[in-house]
């Protein structure tokens, strides 16, 4: 029975916070000089407090929900969600590793340091990914010249990678904000949701 509340109770967070993230997604703005299509939302915070009370899981089923939720309402440009594609897993590459170095350092410097390696994380990876996979599957889906080599490389280190560390630090910077009004709250949602699972264990032995 514990084990359903506890449960009941997640699933209504997610999908509380999945709908905070895709309103938050809308609410996008670009920053000169980058083009107007690279535009900074906050909808990764949401994920990451899920992240932060129930787990990892929470952040990867937020920040699957509310790229569905916008994949179906607006639609794509491309025809296929390669852009929601792309956000859901430059969401997780911010969370996830932020999430497990502030497990590991359970302070606000923990905190700080944490979401710096995940801004650095996701725009390092993320270049990668945009060589190797996302432009050149937006110029296919577009039917645009394919760019060379010389390009994607000059195209990423000018703008994405930029961007990118931008945009991450920017949703750092609120994040701990947020985080210095909610840190006790976050603590405490959290080792309830500890105490119920260890509870519900301890009453299986």
């Amino acid at each position: 029975m514990v084990k359903g509340q506890n449960k009941v109770r997640a699933l209504v967070s997610i999908a509380m916070l999945s709908s905070i993230a895709y309103v938050l997604m809308l609410v996008n703005f670009p920053i000169p000089p980058f083009p107007n299509f690279l535009k900074i939302d906050f909808s990764d915070l949401p994920a990451l407090i899920g992240a932060l009370i129930f787990g990892p899981m929470a952040a990867i089923l937020v920040e699957l929900l509310k790229n569905i939720l916008d994949y179906f309402m607006t639609g794509s440009e491309t025809g296929v969600p390669v852009g929601h594609i792309a956000n859901f897993i430059a969401g997780l590459l911010y969370i996830l590793p932020t999430y497990y170095i502030y497990n590991k350092i359970k302070t606000k410097k923990g905190m700080s340091f944490a979401l710096i390696v995940g801004s650095i994380l996701m725009s390092v990876i993320m270049s990668v990914l945009n060589y190797y996979i996302i432009l050149p599957a937006y110029t296919y889906f577009l039917n645009f010249p394919a760019m060379s080599a010389a390009e994607i490389r000059q195209y990423i280190v000018a703008g994405i990678l930029p961007f990118n560390l931008i945009k991450g630090l920017a949703m750092s910077l609120v994040f701990m904000i947020l985080f210095t009004k909610m840190g006790t709250w976050l603590k405490k949602q959290a080792s309830y949701n500890e105490y119920k699972i260890n509870e519900y264990k301890m009453k299986k032995i």
